[in-house]
């Protein structure tokens, strides 16, 4: 089977599709702080606290770029080394950008809602009696490895170009 990707291109295609399945899952899960209201558990994620996992049945879908660089494992030249170069540097640039959202959730622990489950203490950059969550690590897990193993690797992923006399 003929494939555009080197051996360092398919270990790319695979760590991208990992580290993007990752920081999707971390991103979305609403696990990012615990805490405890009223005696019961609460968390809070990216977009809303929660008391309870909600599954959305209507969003089971993900698409990622990273399934483009995948097909490239099968598919002989549809990964050359300038186009693994571009997807890199995209990589890293979304890397960058969750990784800056990371950086970032802090400044909204003196939110109310975050207040009164983690105490009146609680501020920014200041969790009070509250935990910060797996998916807050898996989140910025996975902009990590995008921006420092991906976008190396990205370098190396596609063959050289063949020069066809003309």
């Amino acid at each position: 089977m003929a494939s555009s990707l080197t051996c360092t291109g398919v270990i790319w295609a695979l760590l991208s599709f990992l580290c993007a399945a990752t920081s999707c899952v971390g991103f979305f899960m609403p696990y990012w702080l615990w805490g405890s209201q009223l005696g019961k558990p609460v968390s809070f994620g990216t977009f809303r606290r929660c008391s309870y996992p909600v599954h959305d049945e209507s969003r089971q879908m993900m698409v990622m770029v990273a399934l483009t660089a995948l097909m490239g494992c099968c598919v002989s030249e549809l990964i050359s080394r300038t186009v693994g170069r571009v997807a890199g540097g995209i990589q890293f640039l979304g890397g960058l950008l969750i990784g800056a959202g990371c950086a970032l959730y802090p400044l909204g622990w003196d939110s109310e809602e975050v207040r009164q489950t983690c105490g009146y203490i609680s501020g920014q950059f200041d969790l009070g009696k509250c935990e910060i969550g797996w998916a807050y690590y898996c989140t910025g897990a996975g902009a990590a490895a995008a921006i420092l193993l991906c976008t190396w690797l990205a370098c190396f992923s596609g063959k050289k170009q063949k020069q066809y006399p003309y």
